[in-house]
């Protein structure tokens, strides 16, 4: 057989495999194992696969090259696999294979060349290991893929002994060369594996596959022959095989998971949408808190949530409380002389609305006569002396800072903090403590 009959046969092997592959994936699977999750890992699949193989094996290769012989016998091959999927494109390949390659120079001139007839070799082993890489599929249309298109290369080691009938008829076969020990001898040599093919899913555990392969050998007595120093032998085999995937029938074979189906799946799940949903529900529960936040019934500009004086009427300046402010000095009183006693809150040191006026009219007297002032701070009799004394300095720094920031100089005013002492009424009621909680003013 020469190597238009070997082109021949694994055509007509591949239109049969087709044909395989057509009935079994007649019934178009349109769901994966609802199982798998995007994110899950490995462990949710089956990843391990062992396979079976049979083929031709030829000393030529498709992509051609100079070879020591003209004409190319068929020769039987076989072998088995292990295969590790570690993604959904990607997997490493254990592969042990045997067989026979042989070749004759029957239309060379004379039927020889370099004193060479014909060789045969025979393959004691010849054991690799590849990445395997799905290139493609022709079912793109599907959920599930069932047709795959790979690559492969690797690194593997050959034990081969070529028997070569030389021109003058000697036969030398290098198994005849036996080691010390009586064994047949070997060589052994290095070769890179180079191929491609397609796989058919025939069922969830079985799959039916189609490959050819070039074995680039790092040498140039494959078939006996020195022809050319700078020459390396080769060979290919084209086989076809059965491949079964191992592991728990509940789970999907990674290689043949669709990843963008199983993201479908995945958020067509009713419980992320339930999640979704309760989701959008809190979202709007928050925008209507926010508005809620933002009501503002009297239109006084600060939300019902922060308004202290609600109702005011309409165009009525407040501050940030949203209660009102007081009316100017020269409509509130126009008696106000500046030195009037300013009263405080229980514990507190913050000025009280209704003290601006006398503030202001003071700040007008000592900008524009000068002089200066005396701020004295007092506090009721409740809590500690000591805390009490400095309350009651707050308080002066308090109507200082106001002075300070309506323009009086701070040389102009002088502040002393006296606590409880100088009551102007009992501290026994509670009437005589609010008149106790004050600041006198007096120039100084």
């Amino acid at each position: 057989m020469n190597y238009s009959t070997l082109k021949k046969g694994l055509a007509l092997s591949f239109v049969t495999a087709v044909g395989v592959s057509t009935l079994a994936s007649a019934q178009d699977s349109t769901a994966t194992s609802s199982s798998a999750k995007v994110f899950g890992g490995r462990g949710q699949y089956r990843t391990w696969s062992v396979g079976v193989n049979g083929g031709v094996l030829s000393p030529f290769v498709a992509i051609g090259g100079s070879n020591d012989f003209t004409n190319a016998d068929v020769n039987l091959g076989y072998g088995v696999s292990l295969k590790k999927q570690l993604g959904h494109a990607f997997g490493l390949e254990g592969n042990i294979f045997r067989g026979k390659i042989s070749g004759t120079n029957k239309d060379a001139t004379g039927g020889s060349q370099f004193g060479v007839r014909e060789f045969e070799t025979s393959i004691g082993y010849a054991a690799d290991i590849r990445g395997v890489v799905n290139v493609a599929t022709v079912d793109f249309l599907r959920r599930e893929n069932s047709v795959n298109f790979f690559v492969t290369a690797g690194y593997g080691l050959i034990a081969y002994a070529p028997k070569v009938t030389y021109a003058s008829g000697a036969v030398v076969d290098w198994k005849d060369n036996a080691g010390d020990d009586g064994t047949k001898k070997y060589v052994k040599e290095a070769y890179i594996p180079v191929g491609a093919g397609v796989k058919f899913k025939v069922s969830d555990r079985v799959a039916f596959n189609l490959g050819y392969t070039m074995h680039f050998v790092d040498s140039d007595n494959l078939d006996g022959v020195y022809a050319k120093a700078t020459t390396k032998d080769k060979f290919s085999y084209g086989y076809a095989g059965l491949e079964f995937s191992l592991g728990s029938k509940a789970k999907p074979d990674l290689e043949w998971v669709n990843p963008l189906a199983l993201m479908y799946d995945e958020l067509k799940d009713p419980s992320l949408r339930q999640e979704v949903e309760a989701l959008k529900t809190r979202v709007s529960n928050v925008e209507k808190s926010v508005e809620d936040l933002k009501k503002d019934s009297d239109g006084d500009g600060v939300s019902d949530q922060f308004d202290k004086c609600p109702g005011t009427p309409a165009g009525t300046a407040v501050d940030g409380s949203g209660c009102p402010l007081p009316a100017p000095v020269s409509t509130v009183a126009t008696n106000v002389t500046g030195f009037e006693t300013i009263q405080f809150e229980f514990n507190s040191s913050v000025l009280k609305t209704e003290s601006y006026p006398t503030l202001d009219k003071l700040s007008s007297v000592l900008r524009e006569n000068g002089g200066k002032a005396l701020v004295k701070g007092y506090a009721s009799s409740e809590g500690t002396a000591a805390y009490n004394l400095k309350l009651s300095k707050d308080r002066a720094n308090s109507v200082k800072t106001y002075l300070v920031n309506s323009g009086v100089n701070a040389s102009q005013v002088t502040t002393k903090g006296l606590g409880e002492a100088n009551p102007i009424a009992s501290n026994d009621t509670e009437e005589g403590r609010i008149q106790n909680r004050r600041v006198e003013t007096s120039r100084n």
